[in-house]
């Protein structure tokens, strides 16, 4: 438990309350099913990089990214760089093309944009995709949860299951009023929360700056500075480099991420937006790895327990280096990590309960009103279920993130890609290559030994990919009515700029 203090304490208390406060506003302004789904489509440049970048990186990036390089050492560069290879190409292939065709389709959800580019009269495309996603979320928002449990469990000396409640009930308190627009207005503010801490918390406990930096790591492992070999010096296998670099394919497939794309208010913004976003991912992935490091040597020098769980290193220098008023806002940062990650996921999640299976299947007149208060009920369910499977303490945040974000870029990053750039494709190739992607990632993460140990999103990515070429030409290819859809997109893609 870090000592607690009356300022810590304030400080949490008035960040989440101006974290409440941007969510009531928003519910103001959130008058339809594209308000609440999307915010209207009215994100700048600034929100829109920011959101789907805090929205991306989670609590992962302040527990998880550090621990990871407090144990591996600068191996964590071939995660890191594998990620910011992905965000770019993502913004720079997806962006534009996925907003222009979400608007021309008049699509809010990623299952209905993918019905409605191949012309899915039977739904089968929404139904199978809403499934997945609910599959997947149902763990990444558990991953969330847990790095809350673990914030105010260290914070606040809660024990860890009231510490997972009362981090749940932060995140479900604003999504639930103010939908997208709050979660996208908050995550710019946590964003950028989240990137100053990160590089303010590992400078200032560096002594001597990185040549010191380096020789304090070669006194505690020679081996976490080398980028071919792990910690007990063995080599690093093909299978390990490629397992790390490949979490750049997920990004492709992330519904929440993608969502920022389609709420993106003109595609002129999504070029400044690619910008921002790709410069605020790589100093807040270098920021984490920084402390994972620093950390490893604060605690070594000072005599503390180098087998502390890796994750917490970074609420254990900020508690050790600060004042508890500047404690409580850095300390914030991973409130505002695990909360723009959490209530995107959230979203996501009740937007396909609503639109996707509500509104498809079981009421198809319904209201837009109905709509958003089906969502807002997904909201609450969804949190329930994650809420259960964040129980366990001994969960890894880095771990629970890892299966989701290979579920979700197996199952649609391919699906994604070939709708935005091959016209060819079509309803069955697309529902295979869903079905395919989900299912590897499901049963290859039961496996192990051999090829079985890379990184389920390899095989899921490749075999997803082969599915839809494939059976999109077995079975004859896009029809006339498809085709012509597709060339209204391209047309469209300099109009909408």
């Amino acid at each position: 438990m870090i000592e607690n203090s009356f300022a810590i304490t304030t400080t949490f208390i008035a960040y989440l309350v101006m974290m409440l406060a941007i969510g009531i506003y928003a519910y103001k302004r959130t008058l339809s099913s594209s308000d609440y789904f999307l915010g209207g489509r009215s994100l700048g440049p600034w929100p829109a990089a920011l959101s789907a970048g805090a929205s991306d990186m989670s609590g992962w990036l302040l527990l998880g990214l550090p621990g990871y390089a407090y144990a591996a050492g600068i191996e964590a560069l071939w995660l890191a760089g594998g990620l910011l290879l992905g965000t770019w190409l993502n913004w720079l292939l997806c962006a534009k093309r996925l907003r222009t065709y979400s608007i021309t389709t008049d699509s809010l959800t990623l299952p209905e944009y993918l019905s409605r580019r191949f012309n899915d009269n039977s739904n089968m495309i929404q139904v199978i995709s809403a499934f997945f996603i609910l599959l997947f979320f149902l763990f990444y928002t558990s991953s969330g949860l847990v790095a809350g449990g673990k914030l105010f469990e260290t914070v606040f000396g809660l024990d860890y299951s009231t510490a997972v409640i009362v981090g749940t009930i932060c995140v479900v308190s604003y999504t639930l009023f103010g939908g997208f627009l709050a979660v996208s207005w908050t995550d710019l503010v946590q964003g950028l929360l989240m990137a100053a801490a990160l590089l303010i918390v590992p400078i200032a406990a560096m002594q001597g700056g990185f040549d010191q930096l380096t020789q304090d790591m070669r006194a505690i492992n020679p081996e976490l500075l080398t980028l071919f070999r792990d910690a007990k010096g063995q080599p690093l296998t093909a299978v390990a480099i490629i397992s790390l670099v490949a979490w750049g394919l997920g990004y492709f497939g992330q519904p929440h991420i993608l969502a920022r794309f389609k709420a993106a208010r003109s595609n002129k913004d999504l070029t400044t937006a690619r910008r921002i976003a790709v410069v605020w991912t790589g100093l807040s992935m270098f920021g984490a790895m920084l402390v994972g490091v620093v950390g490893l040597i604060y605690i070594t020098n000072t005599g503390g327990d180098v087998a502390v769980d890796g994750e917490k290193v970074f609420m254990l220098l900020v508690n050790a280096m600060f004042h508890p008023v500047i404690a409580g806002i850095l300390l914030a940062a991973i409130l505002a990590a695990i909360m723009s990650t959490a209530d995107s996921q959230l979203l996501v999640s009740s937007s396909a309960l609503a639109e996707d299976f509500y509104k498809q299947i079981i009421n198809k007149d319904a209201t837009s009103k109905q709509v958003v208060m089906v969502g807002r009920l997904g909201v609450i369910a969804i949190s329930i279920v994650a809420l259960a499977l964040a129980m366990t303490p001994d969960s890894s945040v880095l771990g629970l993130v890892s299966y989701a974000w290979a579920g979700f870029g197996a199952a649609f990053g391919p699906a994604v890609l070939l709708s935005l750039y091959w016209s060819n494709m079509n309803r069955n190739g697309a529902i295979a290559g869903i079905l395919l992607g989900g299912v590897t990632i499901v049963v290859w993460k039961q496996l192990s030994g051999g090829i079985f140990d890379v990184y389920e999103i390899v095989p899921g990515f490749i075999l997803s990919t082969i599915a839809i070429v494939a059976v999109s030409l077995i079975t004859g290819g896009a029809d006339n009515k498809v085709t012509a859809q597709y060339g209204t997109f391209t047309k469209n893609l300099a109009e909408l700029d």
